[in-house]
């Protein structure tokens, strides 16, 4: 049997009129595609930049130093910043010494076991959970993603866009591989994709996406380019068609510490009920316990029960609670964490010429406000919005410099608004008072004549100037550009030098001024008239 050689690859211009062809047989004229520049040869062979190696990620924490670190930014939950700070050191000494054994002794480094400390937060919404592994993040300097598990459940290509986690660790290291091998990934909403258990069968899309986080997990390799991207796939192919083989990079997981989240509120009814059937005799009493109590009860089954496969909750061995927010958690939020959210506030009102400051009655007015959304801390941006939305609308630009937030204020925000703008209105037209005043200096200081304004003129000129959101500067500069040329003339007719003006100069500038230099020609005339 004669074999045939295959057919030479496409050069670049074919490449692109194949593409542009089934585009366009698919899709119409919408559809365009770019024309990609192949570089010169000595470009091509050129070393690309230097990344930052993995070997100089160094950790050298303890779990009291990242406990400290969160207690800086995180409120209450101080069971689960402990476990959390445990289990990141726990991970990242063991990859410092499997690191280590790795120059020693390779083969013994291969064969050398490690459970991971991936981790399974559980919480209601606004609790934390998020902020906690972030900082975390931040504090020891590696890559994070974070993504909600819904997404993968409502796609029908779940493990490409799983493995897409893991590639966009290396965005966030700036295409450093190495460093992305060490990151941290954090699935939000895990309990979202877990196979409800009064379904017929198991549920196709959590199950799928739970077998393909299986093996990230673990440890196995991804490629860095996805099949499903079409510029990575061309410049494969490019590579291929310049060197004959095209360089396939992968990142193996082996390192990358993954943080699964979710409310899991079924599980909280399912351990209670447990527990309650459990004991024995009529008077057998309610088992009440709090969040964290509660879930020193749960076990592994409890999750398979839940929807979980037994592989996959296996994988997650560092379990941790985070507690419900009360209004007192709350307001401590507000007062001493680092990211509280009136630092927020104030630079918004800063932004618009305000200084803004918080009473503790009115912050714990806000805290029970809050408490009441039922979404932890997130309930404060609520409260904050509904309550300031019409205080940054109407007092920007007011005139008022200061605002205290009291408790009248956060019980009354409607009547205390219209008192400050009523305050704001008149601090502003005081302010635009002096500004005339200033006006009336610098025109007698570059033109030797002496402006006036009477108090009908004052009035006026204030209330156009907030009428019309303009300077009272920009106002008379607009009002009186001509002024210094017909007011020259009059002096050198009449030799006045001083000049009033009242509330027709304003509205009519250009008559005032035309009827004072006929005036001045006409002085007999206009004294008749008169």
């Amino acid at each position: 049997m004669e074999h045939n050689p295959p057919p030479p690859f496409p050069s670049p211009e074919e490449l692109k009129t194949k593409i542009t062809e089934f585009m366009k047989s698919n899709f119409g004229d919408r559809v365009s595609v770019a024309t990609f520049t192949q570089p010169e040869p000595a470009a091509m062979d050129e070393p690309p930049p230097p990344k930052t190696s993995g070997e100089e990620f160094v950790f050298d924490f303890l779990p009291r130093d990242i406990k400290a670190h969160l207690d800086r930014f995180v409120i209450k939950q101080d069971e689960a910043k402990k476990v959390l700070s445990i289990a990141v050191c726990d991970h990242y000494n063991h990859a410092n010494y499997l690191r280590r054994l790795e120059k020693e002794d390779a083969a013994r480094a291969e064969e050398t076991e490690y459970a991971k400390q991936n981790v399974i937060l559980v919480g209601p919404t606004g609790v934390g959970k998020t902020y906690l592994i972030k900082h975390i993040a931040e504090l020891i300097k590696v890559p994070f993603v974070k993504a909600d598990a819904t997404k993968f459940s409502e796609t029908g290509y779940v493990g490409g866009d799983v493995e897409d986690l893991v590639r966009e660790l290396v965005q966030k290291a700036d295409g450093d591989v190495n460093l992305a091998q060490f990151g941290i990934i954090y699935i939000d909403e895990i309990d979202k994709i877990a196979s409800a258990a009064n379904l017929i069968g198991r549920d196709v899309s959590g199950r799928g996406v739970q077998t393909t986080l299986l093996k990230l997990m673990e440890e196995t390799e991804v490629p860095v380019r996805s099949m499903n991207d079409l510029q990575a796939q061309l410049q494969a192919a490019f590579e291929f068609q310049k060197r004959g083989k095209a360089k396939r990079e992968t990142i193996n997981t082996r390192h990358i510490l993954f943080v699964v989240s979710g409310a899991f509120e079924r599980l909280k009814q399912q351990v209670s009920r447990r527990i309650s059937q459990g004991q024995i005799g009529f008077s057998a009493e309610p088992v009440k316990v709090m969040d964290n109590e509660l879930f020193q009860f749960v076990t592994t089954q409890d999750f398979v029960e839940y929807g979980f496969e037994p592989e996959f909750i296996g994988r997650l061995p560092v379990r941790v609670v985070c507690e419900d927010l009360d209004a007192n958690d709350l307001y401590k939020i507000m007062k001493f964490s680092e990211g509280s959210l009136l630092r927020q506030y104030e630079r918004a009102f800063r932004a618009y010429g305000i200084e803004i400051s918080f009473d503790d009655e009115a912050l714990r007015l806000i805290a029970d406000a809050a408490a009441k959304e039922k979404t932890g801390a997130r309930g404060l941006l609520t409260v904050f919005e509904k309550l300031f939305r019409d205080y940054k609308y109407y007092l920007a630009g007011s005139g008022l410099s200061q605002l205290r937030v009291t408790a009248e204020l956060v019980r009354e925000p409607k009547r205390v608004l219209d008192r400050l703008m009523a305050e704001g209105h008149k601090i502003e037209a005081q302010t635009l008072e002096a500004d005339v005043r200033q006006f009336t200096e610098k025109f007698r200081n570059e033109h030797g004549l002496e402006v006036i304004f009477d108090e009908t003129a004052v009035r006026r000129l204030v209330e156009r100037a907030q009428a019309e959101r303009m300077t009272v500067t920009d106002l008379c500069a607009h009002l009186f550009k001509d002024y210094q040329f017909g007011l020259n003339l009059i002096k050198k007719n009449t030799g006045r030098k001083e000049f009033v003006l009242n509330a027709e100069a304003i509205d009519a500038p250009d008559k005032f001024l035309s009827d004072l230099v006929v005036q001045s020609y006409y002085p007999i005339a206009a004294a008749q008239k008169a």
